[in-house]
């Protein structure tokens, strides 16, 4: 990460061009999460519930390239701010771009988390749909919800504001060996503004392990098997 990287810009040429290259993609991952995924997706009207305000948007990480577009066309016409690695911004040709399509970049050093959590603010302020994968890494095509650390909904918590999930499953083929797709929405999901701040963490992480574990049996096709392997 570059010193004097911006995780928000005031600068209106920088802003119009950011919204010029989002409405570019836009048709993109429309084409590509429709026709090339064949993705359905349930109760996606839930989220009308806090169209007025911003929130956080949780999903399992099971699409390198659909995880990254799709929200965008599921919280429309919110804009979306995916949390991201600083490995992103390494990506050939798209890595540069990724800022503007809405990539949150993790600072890499503890000195500009501040600045990272002010940007985090002024866009929930804005109203945007703030994404997180909390397992991280993607596991593609995987059909179940991988354990993830509480610590990815210290957001939700410091902000008082909503989340939603999103649960990818996997469904057997009609056709051909890739398995059909099928995204439930659930929420809003809210912090105990009563508990201490790390006993909301732990409660809202739990409520929305347990409702994605729960949505993930809808699952009954596993294009890729995942085995733990036994350490030596």
């Amino acid at each position: 990460m570059k010193q004097g990287y911006r995780w928000y810009h005031e600068n209106p040429v920088y802003r119009i061009l950011s919204g010029l290259v989002y409405a570019v993609f836009a048709p993109f991952a429309l084409l590509y999460v429709k026709l090339i995924l064949r993705v359905k997706v349930v109760n996606r009207r839930i989220l009308k519930e806090c169209r007025k305000e911003g929130y956080f948007l949780y999903g399992n990480h099971t699409q390198p390239v659909g995880d990254a577009f799709a929200p965008g066309l599921y919280a429309a016409p919110k804009r979306i701010r995916t949390v991201a690695a600083p490995s992103n911004l390494g990506i050939p040709l798209l890595g540069k771009i990724l800022p503007m399509l809405g990539a949150l970049v993790i600072p890499d050093s503890p000195g500009k988390m501040k600045e990272f959590l002010t940007a985090m603010e002024t866009y929930l302020e804005k109203g945007n749909c703030i994404v997180i994968y909390p397992e991280a890494h993607v596991w593609p095509w995987c059909s179940f919800v991988r354990p993830f650390p509480e610590t990815a909904f210290r957001f939700p918590v410091r902000f008082h504001v909503p989340c939603f999930c999103m649960t990818t499953t996997y469904q057997e083929p009609r056709w051909g060996k890739k398995p059909r797709i099928r995204v439930y929405f659930d929420g809003p999901f809210y912090a105990d503004e009563d508990a201490k701040p790390k006993e909301a963490q732990q409660m809202l992480h739990d409520e929305i392990f347990a409702c994605m574990t729960l949505r993930s049996r809808n699952s009954d096709y596993a294009y890729i098997y995942y085995e733990k392997r036994e350490k030596p």
